[in-house]
């Protein structure tokens, strides 16, 4: 059966060098004949170069037998040649060098010999044979010794290696994919670490003519003598993609929350659960990311991931922009908080539910909340779903709190059954707490401006490895590093991007997963109850959104029903013990039978045309074309909502949109939440 063909890089060219990282010589296509021929193929020039200059004699014997002036121009070419190859092999090492004069000093000889006397003449044909195969002999000897068995150099990689200051350096193994290649490296022991490795990857990435992020190391645990360089030489990432719909549609909030990809086309997921077996606690996340950076459309593609799930509830703040950000999820939220009031609210809710949920887990048997515990327990008792705290624009609640008051919730809340995640653009010591940092322990960070604020987020490693978010800065929207429980470390420094997921999408995970979302618990409901009573008891459950032919809807499966559940915070289940059914409600028991039908006539509504998305789109662009024109500097989603008419949109569809021109530089935020300013097209250059 005939082999096919494997993906291989030759070089890369490092400009004056060929480049000495390749892969192994090894690979081949097809039977023993081709096998044979690709094995003999790097040793063939010095032998053919032997071959031409023997068969080149006879016409030259030809052309300038017994010439005098002939005898003078080939002398002087000979002599030519070999200068010149000697001035050419200065930047070369010595030994290439002289080897290589010697070469076309005894071929350029015995050309002119032959030429002027004959090939057959004297000792000239035994010369050839002898010295012919002896030269081309000894450097096919210099190009095994070159190469060690994996197909890697072994000269310490002169050249390249040596020019960013890694001289000595070994190249042992090349692992090479269409679009990424990995190198191990021996370094010599006692001169050089992986640290030298990580700082020469800006020269590095210069020698190889690919962007700083494209570089990053991975040293060897047991090894501090070995490490493993990637390069990934194209941006596959430059598209970017749309969010896929739910990875685990229906299921449980242990499984991966998928968030985005990698450079190599692999999931970026990350786990909110903790999780024994795999030596893996609950996840605690920092999402930081500088204005214009994709943060927030991040988050709420993990957040449209979350509430797709079974077992998990939601409490969410975002006091800086309120519904903007989170307006089309707010339906599938436990509890919205979208004023400061409410904020400090919910994390007052947050400090006291902590011992009620522990306390729960503790009396059925859990060390730590899984699945199980969002079911029926064996007594009967309703189970307790886990519990995501998402702070959203961070930095107002702490400037306006305390910049401590994540920290007791972020060092009790995982064994509680509870995931805390704070996102804000800059988490600095004069915002936050470093203690609080400390404790979120995972990070998911998008594009920074300087390596400063990377420091705040990122581990040493992965910064050590080559992750760069100050490369990004607002240039790349979605691009990111996630560094989290569960990920390998190996991953730390792995570019990817995060999905970018269309309001529509949101609402179809809003309206379509009502029916599997879980509620809050009576445990968690009652803590929250009596810590801060009406802040909790009556907060707002929005409506879920009317689901169109064009938003997913797949024949009307779901739910579209918004009942919340109020519970009686007070209720003892044996007070009805002695009998007493005042104000109770047999459910068993029939329905009195209906004595007046009232018939309703449904309000007159004239029909509306709704356009489709992109005629939509179409206007909005109209729109702003059109207050641009007016002489306005600013906008905001009321603005384009007071023309509705022309596109019969909703208002969470507006705001993405708006969002939308934000990511695409056609918008600019202000200081002034809801505001942003205009813009103004560039004309294309001339």
């Amino acid at each position: 059966m005939r082999r096919q063909p494997q993906p291989q890089i030759a070089q890369f060219d490092t400009g004056q060098h060929a480049g000495y990282l390749h892969l192994d010589p090894n690979q081949h296509a097809g039977g023993v004949g081709e096998y044979l021929l690709h094995r003999a193929k790097p040793y063939l020039p010095p032998w053919l170069v032997a071959a031409g200059t023997g068969i080149l004699s006879l016409p030259a014997n030809l052309m300038w037998n017994e010439s005098a002036a002939g005898a003078v121009g080939l002398t002087l070419a000979s002599l030519g040649l070999t200068a010149a190859t000697w001035w050419a092999g200065k930047p070369t090492s010595q030994q290439r060098r002289l080897h290589s004069a010697i070469t076309v000093a005894a071929g350029t000889s015995w050309f002119t010999a032959a030429a002027l006397a004959g090939p057959a003449a004297g000792p000239l044909p035994s010369l050839y044979l002898i010295g012919a195969p002896a030269i081309a002999a000894t450097w096919n000897i210099r190009q095994l010794l070159r190469v060690n068995p994996d197909g890697a150099p072994n000269d310490g990689d002169k050249g390249l290696l040596e020019k960013v200051g890694l001289a000595k350096t070994l190249v042992t193994s090349a692992k090479v994919q269409p679009n990424k290649a990995e190198f191990e490296l021996q370094l010599p022991g006692g001169e050089l670490t992986p640290d030298d490795v990580s700082k020469a990857l800006p020269k590095l990435a210069g020698a190889l003519r690919v962007a700083k992020n494209a570089l990053r190391t991975t040293p060897d645990p047991d090894d501090s003598s070995r490490t493993t360089l990637t390069v990934v030489p194209h941006d596959l990432l430059k598209a970017g993609a749309s969010y896929p719909g739910p990875s685990h549609p229906g299921g449980s909030i242990a499984d991966p929350v998928h968030l985005g990809i990698y450079e190599d086309g692999a999931d970026m997921a990350a786990f909110f659960p903790g999780d024994p077996d795999a030596h893996r606690n609950a996840m605690h996340l920092l999402i930081m990311g500088m204005t214009g950076s994709g943060k927030s459309e991040g988050g709420l593609t993990a957040l449209t991931e979350v509430i797709t799930r079974r077992d998990v509830i939601v409490w969410a703040s975002d006091p800086a922009k309120a519904e903007q950000t989170l307006g089309p999820l707010l339906p599938a939220l436990d509890w919205a908080a979208l004023t400061m009031d409410d904020t400090k609210a919910m994390i007052t809710a947050l400090k006291a539910v902590i011992p009620a949920r522990t306390s729960w887990l503790a009396k059925y048997g859990y060390k730590q909340w899984e699945p199980a515990c969002a079911e029926i327990q064996a007594d009967g008792s309703p189970g307790m779903p886990y519990l995501i705290a998402w702070f959203e624009e961070a930095a107002k609640t702490l400037r306006e709190t305390d910049d401590d008051v994540f920290t007791g919730p972020a060092q009790e809340a995982r064994s509680a059954g509870m995931s805390l995640v704070v996102s804000m653009q800059r988490a600095s010591h004069t915002q936050m707490s470093t203690d609080t940092r400390a404790s979120l322990g995972s990070s998911w960070v998008f594009g920074l401006r300087d390596d400063r604020d990377a420091q705040f987020a990122l581990p040493d490693e992965a910064m050590d490895a080559g992750a760069s978010p100050q490369a990004w800065k607002d240039k790349k929207p979605g691009y990111s590093y996630l560094v989290a429980n569960g990920i390998p470390e190996t991953f730390w420094a792995t570019p990817g991007r995060a999905y970018l997921t269309p309001v529509d999408a949101m609402n179809w995970a809003v309206a379509g997963f009502a029916h599997v979302r879980a509620q809050c618990d009576p445990v968690t409901a009652k803590a929250a109850a009596n810590a801060v009573g009406p802040a909790f008891t009556q907060r707002t459950h929005y409506p879920l959104p009317a689901l169109t032919a064009d938003s997913g809807d797949d024949g009307g499966i779901y739910d579209q029903e918004n009942a919340p559940v109020h519970y009686d915070y007070d209720i003892d289940p044996t007070d009805n013990a002695d009998g007493d059914d005042d104000g109770w409600i047999d459910p068993d028991a029939e329905l009195p039978p209906v004595e007046r039908v009232v018939e309703i006539a449904p309000p007159e509504i004239p029909p509306r045309t709704r356009v489709g998305k992109a005629e939509a789109k179409k206007i909005m662009a109209e729109l702003l074309a059109e207050f641009e024109a007016a002489g306005l500097t600013e906008v905001g989603p009321a603005d384009f909502m007071e023309h509705c008419d022309r596109f019969h949109r909703s208002r969470s569809w507006v705001s993405g949109q708006v969002a939308e021109m934000v990511e695409t530089g056609r918008l600019r935020e202000t200081d002034e939440a809801g505001r942003y300013a205009i813009v103004p097209l560039q004309p294309a250059a001339a």
